[in-house]
């Protein structure tokens, strides 16, 4: 009796494999040696029970056994070498061959001399192990497909451990015992889920077997329950069996509690929700196909973008895309308020339902979880405090309303609902990818937002840097104006002076004119004008007209005769500033040399030389040619230094400074020079001109 409940359930699971194998439509023959073993496997099973073939014999065990053997070595056998054209090909191989002929033999025992046991013991036992050796090589050969063929290994492994212990023994004893015949059937049943999870990952031979989640979860409780009930029913046994005569009465109780406890169990929700769960995360393909998925979002998100209009319009393509949703709106949080910044065509700001988002949007600032509304509508208990209540839900068109984040604020949501194709609800699979989207996809747009914040700094900054250039030009023009009103009481009479004002007021103007032009037009850069620079002449108007008014009054030493080809306004700024420093950092009784001479035929060497307060290194290193750094407080922008050894080293020159405290310091610009065969040619071209 024992022995028939596992023959039964062995019977009905190999059964079930082998219909579950009829809705493969793919033909090949690894599903074809498959499903003859399931069969023959539910023979076997099927001769075991006693209500079925009450009076079988040892010869006819032996022979379904070896019938069951061989299916198993043929369809091994063909897995190992499924690859082959024909099938022929499959059984000429000798490794095929010395895997058939055990079994073989003793299903020619078995017809012919059924009293030769010994020999089909013997014969059985050499069976199993081959069978084990085929799914060692089987197993071996699988490379990265291992994962696949586990369940296989495992089931097949098992069983054939079991029936190499139960002939060995009989070998031995020349006796089949009663016990290991009864073990085999609940061994089968016990492994018979790999034997089907093993089919589940068969795909690489074209076997591919879909099961319901719904199914399998009914299965599962349904078997749970009946181990539970099995389980108490022993526990009754034993306390009747152990209690006398209130036994009974302790049997009645427990049965109706264990009852009880089993329908409570079952009608939870959070209990259904757990096992479905579980099986679907362990025994079921996932819904996409995620390698195919994640390219196409990384297609759709690497297109470059130049308005952030654009950005947002990508970026909720990119979710609709994900899980093949028609329409969808993407709204963001301006002055703590949601405004749509992308939606599909066909959705209006009329259309869009702002109580629902809002409502989401408040419920997810306090907890980070994407929101299905028809969920809500069913079990509006997985949504604690939401503002939201199933009716209000119902109304919506919305389905999935997912929050995005800014680190820990959010930022805004995205909403999603489907008119036309594959309506999907949301499990922990959907609600695990939409996770990782809503992360690839807010990454995106937050660096998007980043990058054009940082451009309009980057633009706003340059235009600080290039007002305060203005700012320091328009100082030297101020020192212009200063100079002219200072000697305009004493000169104003001179014809000469008056000339020489107007002449400056001019070059004033022209200067004024380029500083506005830099500071209106930010699309055009103002060209720099090369010119045939006089050092001379330019050291000898930074002296007498913009440095005449400081003291003390520096020194002009003139040792060469080469000329300079650079923009000559901005030449004078740097040598007036340079020369403006050190009569500020010079006592009045010190003096400052400006030297001209020549270090090579191609460089003009330009120093100035002072007596003042001098620099130290550390300064000289760290804080001297720094923009926008200043010892003079308010009086000084701190871009003069800056702006000197920028312009030299953008002419093809360089600047060196040494300098010691309370001794002096001394400025040398090298400045390149051009040959007089050159001066000659350009003077030649201007009064052709």
């Amino acid at each position: 009796m024992f022995g028939n409940i596992g023959f039964s359930l062995t019977s009905a699971g190999f059964t079930l494999l082998f219909l579950l194998l009829l809705t493969v439509k793919n033909k090949t023959r690894v599903k074809f040696f498959l499903g003859l073993a399931f069969l023959l496997n539910g023979l076997w099973a099927l001769q075991h029970i006693s209500w079925i073939a009450p009076h079988s014999s040892l010869q006819q065990y032996l022979l379904f056994d070896s019938l069951k053997q061989l299916s198993w070595i043929l369809f091994l056998s063909v897995a190992l070498h499924h690859q082959a054209h024909k099938i022929w090909q499959i059984f000429i191989q000798r490794s095929t061959i010395f895997a058939i002929l055990f079994p073989s033999i003793c299903l020619l025992l078995s017809i012919g001399y059924p009293t030769a046991t010994d020999w089909m013991y013997l014969g059985l036992t050499v069976t199993a192990l081959t069978i084990l050796l085929q799914l060692e090589l089987l197993f071996r050969q699988s490379g990265e497909q291992k994962w696949a063929f586990k369940p296989l290994v495992i089931f097949l492994g098992m069983v054939n451990i079991l029936e190499f212990v139960t002939y060995a023994n009989a070998s031995m004893v020349n006796y089949l015992g009663e016990h290991f015949i009864v073990a085999k059937g609940y061994v089968y049943t016990l492994f018979l889920p790999f034997m089907f999870l093993a089919m589940r990952r068969m795909e690489h031979w074209g076997i591919k077997i879909f099961v319901s989640r719904e199914i399998v979860l009914h299965s599962t409780l349904l078997f749970v329950a009946g181990a539970y009930l099995f389980l108490m029913a022993i526990i009754g046994y034993v306390i009747k069996y152990q209690g006398g005569t209130w036994g009974a009465s302790v049997q009645i109780v427990l049965v109706i509690v264990a009852l009880f406890l089993l329908g409570l169990v079952l009608a939870s929700a959070n209990v259904r929700q757990r096992v479905k769960v579980f099986i679907t995360k362990n025994f079921f393909a996932n819904q996409f196909d995620y390698r195919e998925r994640w390219i196409g979002l990384t297609n759709i998100l690497e297109v470059g973008e130049k308005e952030l209009n654009d950005v947002y319009d990508t970026a909720l393509q990119g979710c609709l895309k994900s899980i093949e949703y028609d329409r969808g709106v993407l709204c963001k949080f301006k002055h703590n308020e949601l405004l749509p910044v992308a939606s599909s065509a066909e959705i209006t700001l009329h259309s869009i339902d702002w109580s629902a988002l809002k409502a989401v949007a408040k419920y997810c600032q306090k907890k980070p979880w994407i929101v299905d509304l028809n969920e809500l509508m069913v079990h509006p208990e997985n949504y604690p405090n939401i503002e939201l209540t199933p009716d209000q839900a119902k109304q919506s068109s919305f389905q999935f309303i997912m929050p995005i984040y800014h680190e820990t604020t959010i930022w805004g949501v995205v909403a999603m609902y489907q008119v036309e194709g594959v309506f999907r609800p949301l499990n922990w699979e959907l609600r695990d990818y939409l996770n990782a989207i809503l992360a690839q996809v807010s990454n995106f747009i937050l660096h998007h937002e980043a990058s054009h914040m940082v451009a309009e700094n980057a633009q706003f900054a340059a235009f600080s840097r290039m007002s305060a250039f203005v700012v320091h030009d328009l100082k030297n023009i101020l020192a212009q104006v200063d100079l002219i009103l200072a000697n305009g009481q004493h000169h104003k009479d001179n014809p000469e002076f008056i000339d020489d004002t107007f002449e400056t007021l001019e070059h004033t103007q022209a200067r004024m004119q380029k500083m506005l032009k830099q500071l209106t037009d930010k699309h055009t850069q103002v060209q720099t004008s090369t010119q045939v620079c006089d050092i001379a002449s330019i050291a000898n108007i930074v002296i007498h007209q913009l440095c005449a008014t400081l003291s003390p009054r520096p020194h002009l030493l003139i040792e060469t005769d080469l000329q300079a080809s650079c923009d000559c306004d901005k030449l004078q700024n740097v040598l007036y500033h340079i020369v403006s420093n050190a009569q500020q950092a010079t006592p009045h009784d010190g003096t400052i040399d400006i030297q001209v001479t020549t270090v090579t035929p191609n460089q003009i060497l330009l120093k100035v030389i002072d007596t003042g307060c001098g620099m130290s290194e550390e300064f000289i290193k760290h804080r001297l040619f720094k923009p926008f750094d200043t010892t003079k407080g308010n009086a000084g922008m701190g871009i003069g230094a800056y702006d000197a050894k920028h312009f030299v080293e953008g002419i093809g020159g360089r600047v060196d400074v040494s300098s010691k405290e309370g001794v002096g310091t001394v400025f040398s610009l090298y400045i390149p020079a051009i040959s007089a065969d050159k001066v000659i040619n350009d003077e030649d071209k201007e009064v052709s001109t």
